[in-house]
């Protein structure tokens, strides 16, 4: 990108000098003083020298756009961008700006590169559009503003939000449990999910429900999770699967989903376009 694609608009404090010049000038005029005649082209030449000046500070630099993570519906994630500086000369002052969101970054040395991330938020599933993006700075005097518009900006996925029962309570209600039960590990609190026959029937007569709890082998067991059934609506049902989704992903536990037009599998698509599918369903 070179300087020539630098646009310029004039701030608040641009009507601010302009009016103080205005003002000497009117002074010198009616009082013909040297002084302010000295101090008025003062002014203005270092109004106009900003022009020129601020065009090559942020005109030299080359943004690059690097992307996002991975992109949640309601949640705050971020995007990444590199500013390379192949000037001799450090870039002063300079702003990465998306959208509504601003981020500053420190100077960025000549012959160097920076890495900057600005937070992005959807609210909805699919595909989007972060921006418009941009450079901007007010250096050298904030009476113009630069700005360096960013190219291929692509389109991004963002997955349903993450949100429902964890995955431990849809193992406990499984009628078999999930994996092969090996050692008996005690007892714990019954929750309203686990099966009848995992239920501790001498703490029933004590006053007290329990359940038994087994140690399980689950890496050998592929889990099953259908569409229909895991919530009441389809939202509801995107955002329930990829919780787990991401719970699997994070324990190392193959799975498949039961979609309405087939079946996903963890160890055949991969995660993330399983969570693709979930976001453009």
């Amino acid at each position: 990108m070179g300087s020539r694609k630098v646009r310029q608009h004039v701030t608040k404090q641009s009507v601010v000098l302009l009016v103080f010049i205005v003002g000497l000038f009117f002074e010198a005029y009616m009082h013909n003083f040297n002084l302010v005649y000295i101090a008025l082209f003062f002014l203005l030449g270092l109004a106009m020298a900003a022009i020129p000046v601020g065009i090559l500070n942020i005109g030299k630099l080359r943004p690059h756009w690097e992307g996002c993570g991975r992109l949640f519906a309601n949640e705050e994630g971020a995007c990444r961008v590199r500013i390379d500086n192949p000037s001799s000369t450090p870039a002063w002052g300079i702003d990465l700006v998306c959208g509504e969101k601003s981020v500053k970054t420190p100077p960025i040395p000549p012959r160097d590169r920076l890495e900057a991330a600005i937070p992005f938020l959807a609210k909805r599933r699919g595909r989007t559009r972060p921006g418009p993006c941009r450079l901007e700075s007010l250096f050298p005097l904030a009476t113009v503003r630069f700005e360096l518009p960013l190219s291929g900006i692509g389109e991004v996925i963002v997955y349903p939000t993450p949100r429902g029962r964890p995955l431990e309570s849809f193992l406990r209600q499984m009628r078999s449990p999930y994996g092969h039960e090996t050692d008996f590990d005690g007892l714990e609190s019954y929750s309203g999910t686990e099966n009848a026959s995992r239920i501790h029937w001498p703490s029933v007569a004590r006053g007290e429900t329990m359940v038994k709890a087994f140690e399980t082998e689950r890496e050998s067991e592929t889990l099953l999770f259908d569409f229909h059934t895991c919530a009441a609506h389809d939202e509801a049902r995107l955002s329930q699967l990829t919780l787990w989704v991401l719970e699997c992903e994070r324990r190392g536990v193959p799975f498949a989903i039961r979609m309405p037009g087939g079946v996903l599998q963890s160890r055949k698509e991969g995660i993330d376009a399983i969570l693709e599918t979930l976001a453009l369903y």
